[in-house]
């Protein structure tokens, strides 16, 4: 990992980020974010493709807030390459935490569909976040494209991720509504449920909507 070759109390305690005790690990990801320094940032970002554990991770991501988005933004986007699920994954997350539109062109359609679920919920999150208004619709579009996929946490996230994207969503989310694949037409409806009322709850959208397509409608 690159350091400052200082050996200041941040660098002593970057270098605790692979102790076995977690609490450690917290603490030193906390004391690098306290004194950023662009020495760190590589290395940070090398330690969010292995941390285990999810509390280091976001603790991680806070750190690399800490610093210039034109430092932390690059090392970032050349993660999302990367053959480690957590690595692509824990980089869309802290893109998204950082904010720059800049990063937009790096959310692929590749990245929407990856295989991994948890990465492609992260890219749901990332790419509403980042996507300038022009194409907003045409992600809706892509995101339509997931309906139907994985189990109740994935369709959740995909259904948030489309509503967060407003108006410009439903001509995708409509279209959706009468696919031919009754799982994406029941997800689709579950969705247009949630647009429409909020304090419904996902399980109930959901079963109302398997409901409907049961019954050969669409809604």
């Amino acid at each position: 990992m690159t350091m400052p070759q200082e050996d200041t109390t941040a660098t002593r305690a970057f270098r605790a980020l692979a102790h076995a005790d977690t609490s450690v690990r917290l603490q030193a990801a906390l004391a690098v974010g306290s004194t950023p320094d662009p020495g760190f940032v590589g290395g940070l970002v090398e330690r969010c493709a292995v941390e285990p554990e999810f509390y280091v991770r976001e603790m991680l991501t806070w750190a690399l807030t800490r610093h210039a988005p034109s430092a932390t933004v690059p090392a970032l986007v050349g993660e999302l390459r990367s053959d480690r699920a957590r690595a692509r994954s824990q980089a869309l997350h802290t893109l998204s935490k950082i904010g720059d539109r800049g990063a937009w062109p790096a959310i692929t359609p590749e990245l929407l569909a990856d295989a991994d679920d948890e990465v492609a919920r992260a890219a749901w999150r990332t790419a509403v976040a980042l996507a300038p208004d022009g194409e907003r619709a045409a992600l809706a579009v892509r995101l339509a494209r997931q309906l139907g996929r994985g189990g109740r946490e994935t369709q959740l996230s995909l259904s948030r991720a489309l509503i967060a994207l407003g108006e410009a969503m439903l001509p995708a989310l409509d279209a959706a509504t009468t696919a031919p694949d009754p799982r994406v037409r029941a997800h689709a409806l579950a969705t247009e449920r949630l647009w429409h009322d909020p304090e419904a709850g996902f399980e109930f959208a959901v079963e109302e909507a398997k409901r409907v397509v049961a019954l050969g409608g669409e809604g």
